[in-house]
């Protein structure tokens, strides 16, 4: 069964890591999120980004490894906004099935999924979600596409205001809190999830600058 180590660099920019290869989600341009930048020589095998804003795409900041990773990768856009993508366009679902165990990133969603959507991510084992609302789903929203998943799941809040780093149009953590119950905050950038022992738990990661 495999491992795979999820390791956070702020906004909704992560890397995961497994005897299979490695992705890193979502790098962000310089400036592009207050209070936050991007760690300088971050690798991996492959960049997947979500949809083609700045805080989101920022590939030239990742160095490709040229090694051809064994994970499979499967993408499902859906809008970006509650109007059909009509005021921010469209972003991806992304989900990559490692050896025993997928990870979900679900990118700006902007609003409820459809069943049909659901469908698609509500088995994954790790779920990177955003929850603080005005260019994502609300933390209200977010506690309702938590209760679509299924147990064990480990799911990683992202995308969210803390302290200096953030929009100020965002939900701060605590304002998140308030919605989305036992969220356990975890002072370390990086979790390894065992797919036999998947925990069952909200979290948010420190991220690495």
């Amino acid at each position: 069964m495999s491992k795979v180590k999820i390791s956070y660099y702020g906004h909704s920019c992560f890397k995961a890591e497994s005897t299979s290869g490695s992705i890193i989600f979502d790098p962000y341009a310089d400036g592009s999120v207050p209070g936050t930048k991007l760690p300088r020589g971050l690798e991996a095998d492959v960049v997947s980004c979500s949809h083609q804003h700045g805080d989101h795409n920022a590939v030239d900041l990742v160095r490709l490894t040229g090694k051809q990773p064994t994970f499979t990768v499967r993408k499902l856009t859906v809008p970006h906004d509650h109007h059909d993508g009509a005021h921010r366009g469209l972003s991806d679902i992304t989900l990559v099935d490692f050896d025993g165990l997928t990870v979900c990133h679900l990118g700006d969603l902007g609003r409820l999924p459809t069943p049909e959507e659901y469908a698609f991510f509500d088995q994954a084992d790790v779920v990177l979600m955003p929850c603080a609302g005005y260019f994502t789903i609300s933390s209200a929203e977010a506690q309702q596409v938590i209760d679509h998943l299924k147990h064990p799941c480990l799911k990683v809040l992202m995308h969210f205001r803390e302290g200096g780093r953030g929009y100020d149009v965002q939900e701060t953590i605590d304002e998140v809190a308030a919605d989305v119950s036992f969220i356990h905050r975890l002072a370390d950038t990086s979790i390894t999830v065992d797919a036999a022992a998947v925990p069952d738990e909200i979290i948010t990661l420190e991220p690495e600058q």
